[in-house]
């Protein structure tokens, strides 16, 4: 006991005695010192006596779609922890196939008293759904925050990357290194990401490339946010002379670079891919990806905060936070082969390229 108390005060910059006071629920200790005390153990991964456990202030549901694409975890624990450090508990509520619906889940959620749910990439972002299920919920007295997908028909803080931008970093970054025939691998029309990111592609190819909105659409191709919906999408966008392939999620992107070497081609030497998301271990992939960072901390704890003060009745703007994402240039991306370049018609002097920086936003 005696180095756990020396360790526990020389963390906190307290006495011993003092550690021993705090434990002991002794009094003679002021507030802003026991919290030092309590903070120490935290970070020294000491097990808080009972009676100095913080109560949970309550529930919070964190509804995602699946743990399978690397992304939702990753949220998921930043959220997790955000919430417990402000004394919530959190309770993660995942939809699989065959299993429960979101709406199962959130009157699962309800009615276990839940003082808030935060939605990731839920049916909000898809623009055929029936958005008065979020009204009833509203009607309920339960405060929720949604993430990536926005609706004008929901009254509540959306959270969401520019879509829009993230597409222009990589398609800016690959024009720079020659590439023309530039494809773009997204999921189903109907969810408003997709949507955002075909018109941040359509314009980028347009304003760097003088391509024109009909011909920049033709290299859309529409599947799953799987490694094998990536792996089919690339397929058909290297049949069509694609050079390089912008994916909208690093699953697509892995199944893009397997695709490739189905036809025996290299990436990046034949064809460069770009994926979304920058998802945990994909730095160690072969080779490693070239991606766009999802800004998943900045979101995770603006959702957090936004859920909070709309918990703490002091709602937060009812409309949609957007954060810009990152380029992270790995290997995954290099020059255009020579013969596909000596086969690219040149860009025309009146559609020149009119800049190869910034980003649009939502």
């Amino acid at each position: 006991m005696t180095a756990r108390l020396a360790d526990i005060a020389a963390q906190a910059g307290v006495s011993e005695a003092t550690v021993s006071r705090v434990l002991n629920g002794r009094p003679g200790v002021s507030a802003g010192t026991r919290e030092s005390v309590l903070a120490a153990l935290d970070l020294l991964g000491y097990e808080r006596p009972v009676r100095l456990r913080q109560r949970s202030a309550g529930l919070v549901g964190l509804i995602t779609p699946e743990l399978l694409n690397p992304i939702f975890p990753a949220f998921a624990q930043i959220i997790g922890q955000a919430l417990t450090r402000q004394g919530y508990t959190p309770v993660l509520a995942t939809q699989t196939p065959g299993g429960s619906t979101e709406d199962e889940l959130v009157e699962m959620l309800v009615e276990r008293g839940v003082a808030g749910i935060i939605f990731a990439s839920g049916l909000h972002a898809d623009s055929t759904a029936d958005m008065e299920r979020y009204a009833r919920l509203h009607g309920q007295g339960v405060p929720f925050v949604l993430i990536n997908g926005f609706s004008e028909k929901v009254d509540a803080p959306f959270v969401s990357p520019d879509d829009r931008g993230a597409v222009r970093l990589a398609v800016t970054h690959l024009a720079a290194l020659g590439h023309r025939r530039i494809g773009l691998a997204v999921g189903q029309q109907r969810y408003v990401p997709v949507q955002r990111k075909i018109e941040g592609f359509v314009a980028s190819m347009g304003d760097v490339l003088g391509l024109s909105e009909q011909d920049a659409r033709t290299l859309v191709q529409h599947s799953l946010y799987t490694l094998e919906g990536g792996q089919a999408a690339a397929t058909a966008l290297i049949a069509s002379g694609c050079t390089a392939i912008v994916c909208a999620s690093d699953m697509m992107a892995l199944g893009a670079i397997r695709a490739a070497r189905q036809q025996g081609l290299s990436v990046p030497e034949d064809v460069s891919v770009v994926g979304y998301d920058d998802s945990p271990l994909i730095a160690f992939t072969d080779p490693p990806l070239t991606t766009i960072r999802q800004p998943v901390t900045a979101m995770s704890q603006a959702a957090v905060n936004a859920l909070l003060e709309e918990i703490g009745g002091t709602p937060a703007p009812h409309s949609e936070f957007v954060f810009m994402p990152e380029l992270v240039v790995r290997g995954s991306t290099a020059a255009v082969p020579a013969a596909a370049a000596d086969r690219t018609p040149p860009v025309p002097p009146q559609q020149s390229p009119r800049g190869v920086s910034g980003s649009t936003r939502t």
